[in-house]
């Protein structure tokens, strides 16, 4: 259903004794004990009220530099004097008197926020995509974008927005898109004592290859390390006994990717983009057009690409989509690559944010229950959560395929048998 945005109190400036009663209310809340509020719905309850309370404050921001009280102490701005009369850092102040200002654009997303509906990472986002040659599809779409933050988790969200933006502004998305792409730098030197120090700005699919690699081997030397301390101990080791700390193995996984560039075989293969084109998707879906890590492209970003890209396609369609047989054991092949293509956003359980490259094929009627192999039968999971799943009997609905939540912690990487990662 479609939001209309409320007229909202034009009061100027809020009433003391409102303020009073809130800081007698803060007092009481600061006296109870954490553990009294540590349920879901003192929690659900707690992150609506910080909302409403955040909003009141940007708003009230936004009077304050409108009306210019600030220019009496001798500020430059209200942000400069917010940075020292909150004692906030001076960026995060002007940050939140430049977000007041773009609420007077965002009428219906205001409104949400005041309601506590949504939160101050929704209307940013919004912010970010309003523009002058967004301005007239914004204020036709504003609603349906503000349904959707309220409807989807952040991550979906933004990628609404994200889509919205090429479709309202494509020549403006190409422009940023190659603007990204001409920024990309890597600084690299060595300091007085022999150190290198340097930064990286990668555009999002040179970024992509190089994290993803970078991330593979720094899990592999995490293994290794794992091995060696379980060896060592005669038990499973904590984290602060591995040889190496999360940040000394990140560093060695850039080390071996620059050991193993140099010392590939004169005549291997290498490496390069794999485009999906997807054929009948955008009838039946929408538009897509992402990484597999889920970051939305312009179509431009990829012409760069193109003449050292793999292309592959894939068709969607009602009836006779691509299958192995249904009595195999364990999904692959093309059955396989249709599943990750489907369910690119990764695990599909609804608290976990594990990627689709690192998961597993799982049927949703189990195999063992008479469950085919087929596509309408299968779905993408993290290793933990597949067999979470198959060993529990049900765990809050997710077993038989329904999003509902659960007891599941944020996805943390499979390793052999550490239940979490430093």
């Amino acid at each position: 259903m479609a939001l209309t945005a409320p007229v909202l109190d034009e009061a100027p400036r809020f009433d003391q004794d409102v303020l009073e009663r809130l800081r007698s209310l803060l007092d009481e809340l600061s006296d109870l004990s954490p553990q009294t509020l540590g349920d879901a719905d003192s929690i659900r309850s707690l992150a609506r009220s910080f909302a409403r309370l955040d909003a009141a404050y940007t708003r009230a921001t936004g009077s304050f530099d409108a009306e210019g009280d600030w220019a009496g102490a001798g500020a430059h701005g209200a942000g400069s004097w917010l940075a020292v009369e909150a004692h906030l850092p001076v960026a995060d102040a002007r940050r939140r008197v430049n977000l007041a200002r773009r609420l007077r654009d965002l009428p219906v997303a205001e409104a949400a926020w005041v309601r506590g509906d949504i939160n101050a990472a929704h209307v940013t986002r919004l912010a970010g995509v309003h523009r002058e040659s967004t301005a007239e599809a914004m204020a036709r779409d504003e609603a349906i974008l503000v349904d959707k933050a309220m409807e989807f988790r952040y991550d979906h969200f933004s990628r609404v927005v994200a889509y919205w933006e090429g479709l309202a502004d494509p020549d403006g998305t190409d422009d940023k898109a190659e603007a990204k792409r001409a920024r990309r730098d890597v600084y690299l030197t060595k300091t007085f004592d022999d150190m290198y120090l340097g930064r990286m700005c990668l555009d999002p699919i040179s970024g992509s290859v190089v994290a993803t690699e970078h991330e593979r081997l720094e899990k592999v030397l995490f293994e290794a390390d794992w091995a060696e301390a379980k060896a060592r101990l005669g038990r499973t080791p904590l984290m602060d006994e591995l040889t190496r700390t999360a940040a000394q193995r990140r560093a060695d996984a850039l080390v071996e990717m620059a050991m193993r560039s140099r010392t590939a075989p004169a005549h291997g293969i290498r490496p390069a983009p794999l485009f999906t084109v997807m054929v009948g998707y955008e009838t039946m879906h929408g538009r897509v057009c992402e990484l597999a890590n889920g970051t939305v492209m312009a179509p431009g970003a990829l012409l760069p690409w193109l003449d050292q890209a793999y292309i592959e396609r894939a068709v969607f369609s009602p009836k006779g989509r691509v299958e192995v047989s249904a009595q195999a054991r364990l999904f692959g092949g093309a059955t396989l690559r249709a599943l990750r293509i489907r369910d690119r956003h990764g695990c599909s359980h609804p608290y976990c944010f594990a990627p689709a490259w690192r998961c597993q094929a799982d049927h949703i009627q189990p195999y063992t229950e008479g469950g085919p192999t087929t596509q309408e039968n299968g779905r993408m999971a993290c290793g933990r959560h597949n067999r979470d799943r198959s060993q529990r009997a049900d765990v809050d609905g997710w077993r038989d395929g329904r999003s509902a939540p659960g007891d599941a912690e944020d996805w943390v990487e499979d390793d052999p048998d550490p239940p979490l990662r430093d």
